[in-house]
């Protein structure tokens, strides 16, 4: 049985929000059925911060994302699960539960103190995406569509602390959103295998947030693994082509480059969360944001298109999941062993 993980989705955002305005059990009412439907047993839960509450409210919203995600798993225990380790990650799909790892889209949250990084290490947080796209302590983003800016930069010194110091206590390192000079940064700087959890081709989409062919196969050399993204913008260069079909030649474009051991799946689901997208942002937007995948009931529809191109079975349990696991069991092993 295949084990389906995807390595980004946002939905703390929402359901922080549902619980601030007292609803309970906002997965499993609203999400869970989707995963169910869709064979997905593991989320990777990403905590993302809003331009308008940074700097001062960074720290307070993490937090209020992560102890939303922990509290739903408190009130639905036979459903949802917050996943801490792998062995935590195979537990829960072997208990029919979907399993929640979080991961901090952007080190706003840390501000610049890494003594931060274990609380958040503590409370489950097993994934570091150093940026968003915009510039925070640890370097530059990479935006979605050319601004007005001064020079970009590469990954600071507090960056460099902190990818040595994640890394040493058990965090996967993720470059989705990272600027190309603080990518290779990263390459020179990172011991263990990093992911671009949420990135397509640069190649087949000109954005600034998809990998070049050069950053794939550094990518690769670490032994680490790309996830798909669905959004329209990163999947190709208009919105006619921008569908399930174009979406699965990114990954026929890593496979060609450094094989099917470095894809994985990280869909970038949108469309559920626009509502909170401000009139500012849609009115500057080049293209109009969409899902080429909608929603995880969809999922399964990725793995029969990959068989219908000629992906073997062992091809697509690796893509819809295992590649993951291989860089969890391979980075988390250390804290682990210790704990």
């Amino acid at each position: 049985m295949r084990h389906v993980i995807d390595a980004h989705f946002d939905l703390l955002l929402d359901v922080a929000v549902q619980r601030e305005h007292g609803k309970r059990n906002v997965i499993v009412s609203d999400y869970l059925p989707g995963f169910v439907a869709g064979g997905v047993h593991t989320i990777v839960a990403a905590i993302y911060i809003d331009n308008k509450f940074l700097p001062e409210m960074g720290l307070r919203k993490a937090l209020q994302q992560i102890s939303a995600l922990h509290a739903e798993a408190h009130e639905s225990p036979d459903k949802i699960m917050v996943c801490k380790s792998v062995d935590d990650i195979e537990n829960a799909k072997k208990a029919g539960k979907v399993g929640f790892i979080l991961s901090l889209e952007g080190a706003e949250p840390l501000y610049n103190d890494l003594s931060m990084l274990r609380i958040f290490y503590e409370l489950g947080v097993r994934f570091m995406g150093l940026v968003w796209s915009r510039r925070n302590f640890v370097g530059d983003g990479s935006h979605f569509s050319p601004v007005r800016e001064g020079k970009k930069g590469g990954i600071t010194e507090f960056g460099v602390r902190l990818v040595e110091e994640a890394e040493a206590m058990g965090m996967i390192i993720d470059v989705s959103h990272l600027n190309d000079e603080g990518f290779w940064d990263v390459i020179e700087i990172a011991k263990k295998p990093i992911i671009a959890s949420h990135s397509n081709c640069r190649s087949l989409a000109d954005s600034m947030r998809n990998l070049t062919d050069e950053q794939i196969k550094a990518i690769a050399s670490t032994n680490g693994v790309i996830g798909i993204n669905g959004v329209n913008i990163f999947v190709a260069d208009n919105d006619d082509e921008s569908d399930l079909e174009h979406l699965l030649n990114h990954v026929d474009h890593i496979t060609s480059l450094v094989g099917v051991e470095h894809v994985g799946i990280g869909l970038d689901i949108i469309e559920p969360f626009m509502k909170y997208d401000s009139p500012d942002a849609i009115a500057q937007a080049s293209r109009k944001d969409f899902d080429v995948v909608k929603g995880h009931i969809q999922v399964p529809e990725i793995a029969r298109a990959l068989a219908k191109r000629g992906y073997t079975e062992e091809a697509i349990e690796l893509i819809m999941g295992k590649n993951f696991i291989r860089v969890y069991k391979r980075s988390l092993e250390i804290r682990e062993k210790l704990d």
